[in-house]
């Protein structure tokens, strides 16, 4: 004979799928950002594909290309934005920061094989053209939220006579 109680099946089918090494499962409620696993597990994942994401926004400069110091400027105040953010790891931030740091020290040897120069109409076109970065997701809102302090739930008032 089955055991056909949705309750339970409800239940199971709420919780985290998450398995631990040892065979036993996660018992936390599931988010409804992910489809199987709960807001500490699926975290890996979604800072994953956010990074994936996230580092063709940031890589973008003005021009295409890291020949000036503006465009590198730019490319790192996006980086800034991201780790302040916490779009980012900071372990990830700081080697790309310093990689930037390299490419800003660079620059005088690539003008030198390269002079170019720029008319301010143009640069003001390529300014304005400039990809900013994307906001970042919104958190994902609790299926059961929790009232604030503030609002109280009415209670039926136990000391008035029932009508009937």
């Amino acid at each position: 004979m089955t055991n056909t109680n949705s309750s339970t099946t409800a239940g199971i089918a709420s919780r985290c799928q998450f398995q631990f090494s040892d065979g036993r499962s996660c018992r936390m409620l599931r988010t409804p950002a992910h489809p199987r696993f709960c807001a500490f597990h699926a975290r890996p994942e979604l800072e994953l594909l956010e990074s994936q994401r996230l580092g063709s926004e940031i890589s973008a400069s003005l021009n295409g290309d890291f020949l000036t110091a503006t465009d590198i400027n730019h490319v790192l105040g996006k980086l800034f934005t991201a780790a302040a953010q916490d779009r980012l790891p900071l372990r990830k931030a700081a080697i790309l920061t310093y990689l930037g740091q390299v490419l800003l020290s660079s620059l005088p040897l690539v003008k030198r094989e390269f002079p170019f120069s720029y008319k301010f109409k143009h640069w003001q076109e390529v300014l304005d053209n400039a990809a900013p970065l994307s906001p970042p997701p919104s958190p994902p809102s609790p299926t059961n939220s929790i009232s604030s302090p503030d609002t109280v739930p009415e209670l039926p008032d136990t000391n008035s006579p029932e009508e009937g």
